[in-house]
């Protein structure tokens, strides 16, 4: 009874909604949240039956991937599709007929010489960039570095996503290579990636900027609030501008985060929920509305890594934080007359639902049949009902697999061709919306296709 209410409530929702311009909207994107892990996310929560919660909503599309130049898609082009309209080369940050430039290594032995020339590419406005010359607030959170693909793609243009150092000063008002397209600044940037942010120390921090900038100083300098845990993010007040970096790299996995006790630096570090919710409080005191990117980026990684356990328990989060979002916005705006919001994920990965497991099977798990009994391949060896079109865990010849092996945390699927990590699949992805504008996002699009309805939202 309860779900079917909140369906009723969703519908009536996105029925009302395609009538209003948008004065706020919140952009999710899951970081290689293609269909395969949104089922295995599904059955994991909530086993076969359920839903997840984004998937209550009832504005769906489906999306092309590709890029500029490749039939599969990374992380910096397909967001660049979303935030600027046009199809970009892999690699490249919203920039045009730009030629992708990797950096070299510093001499401190990382990647921090910027080798993108004058003149290559063309910075292409990006919806967030529109949305603060309009005067509306305007943010990103991620749990990757702030400088990774997809909130660098909101906020800068480079011709390479790895340049984390050059893409970093772009966001800090005031300083050389500041972007002057963000007006008077982001006004709020979460994640990790504090290192391409403070000034490199052999022993406190060894992975820090070669020029021996303090960009957090600099922002504080021009009045930003600073936070580096989840302490000082909640404490911090409506009013002024935000910056919270929460590790020196990417954030820890949602399954590390939340173990007793917490793993790595997980316990200083906010949910995604929270980083969502914080940042609506930040952004919705603007009368003209506010634009905000939420990246759930660390599913992408727990399937590079071909760990399905890590990359679904990130995506359950990943869901949690987008109901935080609905149920913050109306508080503010029942009904979600002035707020789009839209879920979508960058590209797919190779992962496959594999065997015919019975019903009420642990995903995770090794394929069972009916009467519970293993299932077997034509060697007579068990096999999980979840694998991997390319990846690291390819034995020469394959053996039996347990139940308690294949459950265990660190757990990698196996694949069929062997890499030293799991690339991206070219395959299309889902798109979800709900609140004012939502009606016009249906059938098969391309990914470019959404700057357009957002901007058409904003009345742009």
């Amino acid at each position: 009874m309860k779900q079917l209410i909140l369906a009723i409530a969703i519908a009536a929702i996105g029925g009302q909604a395609a009538a209003a311009d948008a004065k706020n909207i919140i952009f999710f994107l899951g970081d290689g949240m293609g269909p395969t892990v949104i089922t295995a996310a599904r059955i994991h929560g909530y086993k076969e039956e359920g839903l997840l919660k984004f998937e209550r909503l009832e504005r769906v599309a489906r999306l092309k991937t590709y890029s500029h130049d490749a039939q599969t898609t990374d992380s910096a082009p397909s967001m660049g599709s979303y935030m600027t309209g046009v199809k970009i080369n892999n690699e490249v940050i919203s920039m045009w007929d730009s030629k992708p430039s990797a950096p070299k290594k510093d001499a401190n032995g990382n990647w921090g010489i910027d080798t993108c020339a004058a003149g290559n590419g063309k910075a292409v406005p990006t919806i967030l960039e529109l949305a603060k010359a309009h005067g509306k607030s305007v943010g990103a959170v991620t749990t990757t570095e702030a400088t990774h693909a997809t909130p660098a793609s909101t906020y800068a243009h480079h011709c390479h996503r790895n340049s984390g150092f050059a893409i970093a000063v772009q966001a800090v008002p005031g300083g050389a290579g500041y972007n002057p397209a963000l007006g008077d600044g982001l006004d709020v940037l979460m994640g990790g990636g504090a290192a391409h942010f403070t000034p490199f120390d052999k022993a406190a921090n060894p992975k820090g900027r070669p020029d021996g900038r303090d960009l957090l100083g600099e922002m504080a300098a021009h009045g930003y609030a600073v936070a580096r845990s989840r302490s000082e993010m909640l404490a911090a007040k409506p009013g002024r501008k935000f910056v919270g970096l929460y590790g020196d790299g990417h954030l820890e996995y949602e399954l590390d985060r939340t173990a007793t006790p917490p793993r790595g630096e997980g316990a200083k570090q906010p949910s995604l929920s929270e980083m969502t919710s914080k940042a609506i409080e930040l952004l919705a005191l603007n009368p003209k509305g506010f634009f905000l990117m939420v990246e759930g980026g660390k599913i992408d990684h727990g399937l590079h890594g071909s760990n399905v356990k890590r990359a679904v328990v990130d995506l359950l989060a990943f869901d949690d934080a987008i109901q935080t979002a609905i149920d913050r916005m109306q508080e503010r705006d029942p009904g979600l007359r002035n707020t789009l919001i839209v879920i979508t994920a960058d590209h797919d990965h190779t992962l496959a639902f594999n065997g015919t497991a019975k019903r009420g099977s642990p995903v995770l798990d090794i394929v069972r049949g009916a009467d519970g009994s293993p299932a077997r391949d034509a060697d007579g060896h068990t096999y999980t009902t979840l694998v991997f079109a390319n990846g690291p865990n390819r034995k020469l010849e394959r053996a039996d697999i347990s139940s308690e092996e294949a459950l265990a945390d660190d757990y990698q699927q196996e694949t069929s061709i062997r890499r030293s990590g799991e690339t991206h699949g070219g395959g299309d992805v889902k798109l979800y919306a709900v609140g004012a504008g939502s009606a016009v996002f249906k059938g098969t699009m391309e990914n470019t296709r959404v700057f357009d309805l957002m901007k058409a939202a904003y009345g742009f």
